[in-house]
């Protein structure tokens, strides 16, 4: 898959790498929406890319051509189609004239979304937009010449958020592991010498599993982006030499979008602190114009004061050209020249952006609104818990209340509801205290190991109260609505238009 990124582009055509992760009737609705006309399947998914295509012919859409990639080392011998990755490159022709790159934004690669909200959608990478990037995450996370990068981050996501390209700009080593296994990524780092590496916050928990957690010889670079990594994870890390940067991006941004660079003052501070301001999203990437937190009625920018919400927006050539064939989600995703990224956030007084939450996780309880987040962050410093997400659940009186579902570090002891409770309690409003908690044995995770909410609001639904009829004088109450959404209690109602 790295060549692929090389060469794919060389020969003047769009690469449009896909998540391993997925079922089959995912990736035939990849292959068909995507159009593809050759189709590259690692030995290891010769089973599901048979399968897919199955389904592709049964559909009559047309079925592309298909290349195998073996084992180099230990060849399989496994076969899908005529065509052989390396049988093909033995084929070419180093002295061939490559096609000319005549216009900078023609398209480079196609990404699709991991859908934890909708609908995967396609998204269009300019050749301009990737270089951009690419260029501008190199001198934000401050690379120098020949890194030596450990692939824990796959690069079917935002291309290995463009640093493909930009190891081999800075004439980089690549060390390629299948599995983000605790053992491999250690044995990696002691074996090649791993100056950097990226990854999502979940595998900061890969990383603490068990005896594998030890003292590093030499400190190792890390880019986390995805989900908001709480603060006691990124304290955590740290202690074992990991240090960490933490971004912000999404598809549609060509990766990273923001980065919490860090300032030498903040060196001195004790390590909680410093993991607090880790933990915020930081400032824009050069390669974007610019990167605001507006109101999204008024698209005037909030206060720089930590605590006005409003929802993150970027603009620049490193955003995506577009959806492909998809017209009327490219209309909703951009308000003229900005793009909505449909995440909650604060501007803080020193400019740095912070991530809140996604404009459907906050919970509108009592017309108050609370971001999941801040919840999650609490739960997080609970030394019994190792994972958590909070979702809405329905509630007679307030409308909406916090449902939290947590991951118990110990399997064997276990974690207390009644304790939870308390420790949230003593830790956050009481309006923030969940009304119930979940005790899961793993968090539901979609293919990028992004808690799957959607799921868990499903079973929030399931968990709440009964609302009872409530009646004056003969006649039930009508439903009003608060901040978009139908509560069945009038409290709910005169505490949103206190609020106002």
């Amino acid at each position: 898959m790295y060549e692929m990124h090389f060469a794919v582009p060389m020969a003047g055509a769009v690469l449009n790498t896909i998540n391993t992760r997925l079922d089959a009737k995912a990736v035939v609705a990849i292959l068909r929406h995507s159009e593809a006309k050759l189709f590259f399947v690692d030995y290891q998914y010769v089973r599901l890319a048979s399968d897919a295509l199955q389904l592709v012919a049964d559909s009559g859409a047309p079925v592309p051509l298909v290349a195998v990639i073996d084992d180099i080392d230990t060849p399989t011998g496994v076969r899908l189609g005529e065509l052989e990755y390396e049988g093909l490159v033995a084929r070419g022709d180093p002295a061939v004239e490559l096609p000319l790159l005549t216009d900078e934004w023609d398209a480079v690669t196609l990404n699709y979304t991991s859908g934890t909200t909708s609908a995967p959608k396609g998204v269009v990478y300019s050749h301009r937009g990737a270089f951009l990037s690419t260029t501008s995450l190199l001198l934000s996370w401050g690379v120098s010449t020949e890194p030596v990068y450990l692939w824990t981050l796959p690069m079917f996501h935002c291309n290995g958020w463009t640093f493909t390209w930009g190891m081999a700009a800075r004439g980089g080593v690549n060390v390629c592991i299948r599995d983000a296994r605790a053992a491999d990524i250690y044995c990696a780092i002691a074996r090649h010498g791993v100056t950097h590496l990226c990854c999502a916050p979940v595998v900061f928990n890969i990383l603490l599993e068990g005896d594998a957690a030890t003292k590093l010889a030499s400190p190792v670079s890390v880019l986390t982006s995805g989900a908001p990594p709480p603060a006691a994870l990124l304290e955590s890390v740290e202690r074992i030499g990991f240090r960490v940067t933490h971004a912000y991006g999404l598809t549609e941004a060509t990766g990273p979008a923001l980065a919490c660079e860090w300032r030498n003052q903040w060196d001195s501070l004790p390590l909680q602190e410093r993991a607090r301001l880790k933990a915020r999203q930081g400032v824009r990437v050069l390669s974007l114009a610019d990167a605001d937190v507006k109101n999204a009625d008024s698209m005037a920018s909030v206060p720089r004061d930590g605590k006005t919400v409003g929802e993150i927006v970027l603009r620049g050539s490193s955003v995506m050209k577009g959806y492909l064939n998809n017209s009327e989600a490219n209309d909703s995703a951009f308000r003229g020249e900005w793009f909505l990224t449909g995440d909650v956030g604060v501007v803080h007084a020193d400019g740095y952006i912070e991530i809140k939450d996604r404009s459907k996780d906050v919970i509108i309880s009592g017309g108050e609104n609370i971001c999941s987040k801040e919840v999650e962050e609490v739960l997080f410093r609970h030394p019994a818990v190792s994972d958590a997400a909070v979702v809405a659940m329905p509630h007679p009186h307030w409308g909406e209340t916090p449902c939290a579902f947590v991951v118990a570090k110990d399997k064997a002891a276990g974690v207390c509801e009644d304790d939870v409770l308390a420790f949230c309690r003593k830790h956050m409003s009481r309006f923030m205290v969940p009304k119930k908690v979940v005790v899961y044995d793993a968090l539901p995770r979609n293919a990028l190991g992004k808690v799957e909410k959607v799921k868990l609001r499903d079973e929030a639904r399931k968990l709440a109260p009964p609302l009872p009829a409530l009646k004056t004088k003969g006649k039930t109450t009508n439903a009003t609505t608060v901040g978009g959404r139908r509560s069945e209690h009038p409290v709910a109602h005169v505490m949103a238009i206190s609020r106002l």
